[in-house]
């Protein structure tokens, strides 16, 4: 006989589901590959006002905010340091949702606190078939388990998403891989990414003495060692340089990461339904991977309140589809311009910076549906 739900994945998307059908009064089952929390949870997230909202229709928005730092002006330079032009985050977003930067392992250790399923820690997934009357998983230790629904929510390379499309994640449009750490504050003050001719730095503050570091090459591919690290960002302002230095010599997290998105015409077959990143994976140009997964964690909630499971997998597209590829346009809009020559960017940036932002944002304002 089959059970009730089975959300693959304990990371942002699914812990996100399974508290919000907690808070509906529903149940589910969750589990994870992975055998305990990693360790690229110490990494940081940026929260845009989207993503904070959506944590506050989930009951924990406030908890989330106070251990972060809230981000209240981003700033856009040069390699040299000129300002290119600045955006007031906290005027945008105002001051019911504001953005926020917050480490992982922050926001996950809050949403794992605020939901009842106890999580099944390497729980690898094999396959997954979809039925007439249900969903059969089967994990790597050749169990074999029935559920009336089985939601993917394990990320950009998600073994449930090959039971239903079967595509695989591409290489970003901007940049194929980059580097995240996180070191002490070398005097940042807010949000702040310089861009050279060959690669983008991005510190924002995660707490009170340390930054979240985001690098990227702009010509699309990065060396696979710190090397290249080292290296691109070479006359860029001495904050750069001493945040950069930190994370080489090892006085804080680095992790390296290809940057992927994925992009499919379909989230469902039957009874099995895609979520966040293993839908959707956008490259990290607008910070919206989280909180596109927190907002489809609310909706399929809301879906899911009927008895009836058919079908939900075209609901959820039809509900979200026009946002994602509302944010998936603005990742290739912001990708073109960042991939132009420098001086010609330079010239553009303080014109078509700002109107950008507000474009891509701007819409993200309104409640999710």
């Amino acid at each position: 006989m089959a059970e009730g739900v089975l959300v693959v994945g304990a990371g942002v998307a699914g812990l996100a589901l399974a508290r919000a059908l907690s808070l509906r009064g529903r149940s589910c089952s969750l589990v994870e590959r992975r055998a305990a929390p990693s360790d690229d949870e110490g990494l940081g997230l940026n929260l845009p006002g989207n993503a904070v909202a959506a944590l506050a229709a989930l009951g924990v928005a406030d908890e989330v905010v106070a251990r972060g730092v809230r981000v209240r002006r981003r700033e856009y330079r040069t390699a040299s340091g000129r300002l290119l032009f600045a955006v007031d985050e906290e005027q945008f977003w105002g001051a019911g949702h504001p953005s926020v930067c917050v480490h992982r392992g922050d926001l996950l250790e809050v949403l794992r606190g605020g939901i009842d399923t106890d999580i099944r820690w390497g729980g690898a997934v094999e396959s997954v078939q979809d039925g007439s009357a249900d969903a059969r998983i089967t994990f790597a230790s050749g169990k074999v388990e029935a559920y009336d629904l089985v939601v993917g929510a394990d990320g950009v390379r998600s073994r449930v998403r090959s039971a239903v499309g079967g595509e695989v994640p591409k290489p970003s449009a901007m940049t194929r891989s980059s580097w995240r750490f996180v070191v002490a504050n070398p005097g940042v003050e807010c949000w702040t990414a310089w861009s050279g001719a060959g690669g983008t730095l991005l510190l924002i503050p995660v707490d009170t003495g340390r930054v979240y570091g985001y690098a990227s090459s702009t010509r699309r591919s990065t060396d696979a060692t710190a090397t290249w690290l080292r290296t691109a960002f070479t006359g860029f302002p001495t904050v750069v340089r001493a945040a950069v230095d930190a994370a080489v010599a090892g006085a804080g997290t680095l992790y390296p990461a290809p940057v992927d998105e994925v992009r499919c015409d379909r989230w469902s077959r039957g009874r099995i339904v895609l979520i966040g990143d293993a839908a959707h994976a956008t490259g990290p140009v607008w910070a919206q991977g989280a909180a596109l997964a927190l907002e489809d964690a609310l909706v399929l909630a809301r879906l899911l309140d009927r008895e009836d499971r058919s079908g939900v997998g075209d609901e959820l597209l039809r509900a979200r589809g026009a946002r994602v590829a509302h944010v998936q346009a603005m990742t290739d809009r912001m990708s073109r311009l960042a991939g132009l020559p420098e001086q010609l960017r330079d010239v553009l940036a303080p014109v078509l910076g700002p109107r950008t932002y507000a474009a891509t944002y701007g819409p993200l304002r309104e409640p999710v549906a």
